[in-house]
């Protein structure tokens, strides 16, 4: 080695050796203890994260800690709901009027057990206009039952001979003998339905229909002893009503056999009608067209 690089070598160990002792000169301990000299940490670059960013305070300019850098946060977007909340529309409270509940009490009219429902029928219908009339032609016991069984058999187009809620008409039907097995109807014959047909037919519709109404609960129970508690007499009422306003006007005039008691149709396609069809033409063209006019402007209301 030259002698030139040791001189360089030599110089800067004393300068170096010169420079400690002068620290340690200056250098002030604290009394009582040990001297601890606490090198600062390497600064580390600042790293940001895109998702969580570092939070701090910048130091200032003497600090020996790192430089923090402080990143805007963002807020985070809020999602839209998937369905729009719908509130319900406001409730329209009615303040029921004390005095017309009072007047709707007093009105209210209870019903008979149906088994002492007969006077109550009777009271009823007497308050109609021409009701008396149809009274003094109807069964005196039993009414509500005896109807329902009639309806419910017009509805299958059946006629029941007994059990009916009118009274019998008490007059048989004049006929006029061809030989010892064949009769004809006499024109007269229809004339012995005209006094019920015409009772019946005077009541006001509206009138009778309130009563029906009314009595709509008895006529309910009645049906559903006789096996029908899962349908509405209204609809069989209806039914019964179709029935006859179905019926087609045949012409007369009308053999009859006799083979037993009752008389008989001799023309086979009438003999097989249903037993209410039958009961019309026996009741004549005239009277016939009066039932069916009211039973349909009764069967419109309800």
């Amino acid at each position: 080695m030259k002698k030139t690089g040791l001189f360089v070598i030599a110089g800067v160990a004393v300068v170096t050796l010169l420079g400690l002792v002068f620290i340690a000169a200056t250098f002030e301990a604290p009394e009582g203890g040990t001297t601890t000299v606490v090198l600062a940490p390497p600064v580390q670059p600042t790293v940001t994260e895109s998702n969580t960013p570092a939070r701090g305070t910048s130091p200032s300019n003497n600090s020996i800690l790192p430089e923090i850098r402080i990143q805007p946060q963002t807020e985070p977007a809020v999602a839209a709901a998937s369905d729009p909340i719908v509130e319900p529309p406001p409730v329209e409270v009615t303040i029921e009027d004390p005095v017309i509940e009072e007047a709707l009490e007093s009105n209210t009219i209870q019903l008979p057990a149906l088994n002492a429902s007969d006077v109550f029928v009777f009271n009823e219908l007497s308050g109609i206009p021409n009701g008396t009339a149809v009274i003094r032609l109807l069964a005196q016991d039993q009414i509500v039952r005896k109807f329902v069984v009639f309806v419910e058999n017009v509805s299958r187009g059946e006629y029941p001979q007994t059990g009916v809620p009118y009274k019998a008409l008490g007059v048989e039907m004049p006929v006029r003998n061809i030989d010892d097995n064949l009769f004809v109807m006499e024109a007269s014959a229809h004339e012995r339905f005209n006094e019920i047909v015409d009772t019946f037919t005077s009541l006001d519709t509206d009138a009778a229909y309130a009563l029906y109404r009314l009595l709509s609960p008895l006529f309910q129970q009645a049906y559903a002893e006789i096996g029908f508690r899962d349908r509405s007499f209204d609809d069989t009422l209806r039914s019964a009503i179709s029935n006859v306003l179905r019926a087609e006007e045949i012409e007369g005039p009308f053999q009859l056999v006799k083979p037993s008691v009752m008389y008989l149709y001799a023309d086979a396609s009438i003999e097989n009608l249903q037993e209410v069809h039958k009961l019309l033409i026996r009741m004549g063209p005239e009277n016939t067209a009066k039932v069916k006019a009211k039973l349909e402007d009764f069967s419109e209301r309800l």
